[in-house]
C-alpha cells in the first residue's frame, strides 16, 4: 500500500506531537526538532518546517492528525513511533504516559497490546547506560586512571574497533522491520560512550552521558523524529507490512544515518574523554559535525556488514540484554 501526502503529513505530525508532549522542551530541543524539519522538508515533497510549526502553535491538533490515517497497519505504526519519540529522552513522565493513552483510543488500538508494547519500549529506554554493549566485543583493556592533566590513552585500534562495530550494529537496527530494533539504537550509544569515558578513567552516569550528547548537537528526541523522517524520504514508508507495524522498502537512508551518528559519537567522546574534557559546546559541536559527514562517506564502505548484521541479528536477545 503507496502512502498518499496526507498520510505522511498525519504520520509526522502525531511525532511531532509526541515530541512535545512531556511540554517542557527546552528551547534547545525544540530548535533542534525545528532544524530536522528545515532539514527533510529540503529533502521531501512535504513542507515538514510548515507541519512543524502547525503542531508547535496547535494549528493542528491530535485528532486531526489522526484522522489522516485510514488503514489498521499506518495507526499501529504511528503509535510505535510515537512510543519511540516519548522514550528517546530516557523515560515516560506523567504527561506523556497521559498523551500515549490518549494517542491509542484515537487511534482505536487494542489498550491491552499498547499497553504492553509501551511497557516494552519504557524498560528498554531506561537500560542502565553502564550495562554491557550488547552483542558487541568488550574493550580489550583496562580503564586508565584520571589525572588533572587527563586520563592516559588506552588501546586505540580496540576503541576504534568498538566503535565501529557499535556503529555497523546500530545500522543494521535500522534495517529490522521491528520498531522495537529502532528504539534499541540510543540505549547502545548511551553505553558506548560510557566504555569510552571509562576507558579513560571516568565513570560516568546517564545524566552526564546525555548532557554531553547535547552538548555536542545531539539532542535525542531529535535524533529520534531525524530517525524516523530520513526513513520517510528514503522511501521506507512506500509499503506497509501487513502487521508488522513497521515500514519496509529502500531501508538505506536510515541505516546509513545510523551508522554515521553512533560513529561520530563514539569519535568525539575519544576526542573529548581522551583530551581530560577540555573541549567546549562549540569545539564539541564542531567536531561532531565533521565526523558525521567523514562517517557519511565511511558507510557505503560498510554496507555490505551492515546487511549481514542484520541478517544475523537476534533483535529479542538484544534487547533482553539490554534491558537487564
Amino acid at each position: 500500500m503507496n502512502l498518499n501526502p496526507q498520510q505522511a503529513r498525519s504520520l509526522v505530525a502525531i511525532c511531532l506531537h509526541a515530541a512535545f508532549a512531556d511540554g517542557h522542551q527546552g528551547a534547545e530541543e525544540r530548535e533542534q526538532v525545528r532544524k530536522v524539519a528545515e532539514s527533510l522538508g529540503r529533502e521531501a515533497e512535504i513542507d515538514f518546517i510548515a507541519l512543524y510549526q502547525d503542531v508547535l502553535l496547535g494549528r493542528l491538533e491530535l485528532d486531526t492528525a489522526v484522522a489522516g490515517l485510514d488503514e489498521p497497519n499506518l495507526r499501529q505504526l504511528a503509535f510505535e513511533l510515537a512510543v519511540g519519540v516519548c522514550e528517546a529522552d530516557g523515560g515516560l513522565d506523567g504527561r506523556e504516559k497521559d498523551f500515549l493513552q490518549r494517542l491509542s483510543g484515537l487511534l482505536e488500538l487494542s489498550r491491552p497490546a499498547a499497553d504492553t508494547f509501551v511497557r516494552e519500549a519504557e524498560a528498554l529506554g531506561q537500560a542502565p547506560a553502564d550495562g554491557p554493549l550488547a552483542g558487541l566485543p568488550g574493550l580489550e583493556v583496562e580503564p586508565a586512571a584520571a589525572s588533572s592533566t587527563g586520563a592516559a590513552a588506552p588501546g586505540t585500534a580496540e576503541l576504534d574497533r568498538t566503535i565501529l562495530n557499535a556503529s555497523i550494529l546500530n545500522g543494521a537496527l535500522e534495517l529490522l522491520p521491528q520498531s522495537m530494533a529502532s528504539m534499541a539504537i540510543i540505549p547502545l550509544q548511551l553505553r558506548l560512550v560510557y566504555r569510552i569515558g571509562q576507558a579513560h578513567g571516568y565513570e560516568l552516569d546517564r545524566g552526564h552521558i546525555k548532557d554531553f550528547l547535547a552538548a555536542a548537537g545531539v539532542g535525542m528526541t531529535g535524533q529520534y523524529v531525524e530517525q524516523f523522517g530520513r526513513r520517510l524520504i528514503g522511501g521506507l514508508l512506500g509499503k506497509v507490512l501487513g502487521g508488522a507495524g513497521r515500514a519496509v522498502g529502500s531501508q538505506a537512508t536510515g541505516s546509513a544515518f545510523s551508522f554515521a551518528t553512533t560513529w561520530a559519537i563514539g569519535k568525539v567522546a575519544v576526542q573529548y574523554y581522551g583530551g581530560g574534557r577540555k573541549l567546549d559546546t562549540d569545539a564539541l559541536r564542531q567536531a561532531f559535525a565533521g565526523l558525521f559527514e567523514q562517517a557519511k562517506a565511511m558507510q557505503e564502505r560498510y554496507a555490505p556488514e551492515i546487511a549481514q548484521r542484520a541478517r544475523t541479528l537476534d533483535l529479542k536477545r538484544l534487547t533482553d540484554e539490554l534491558r537487564r
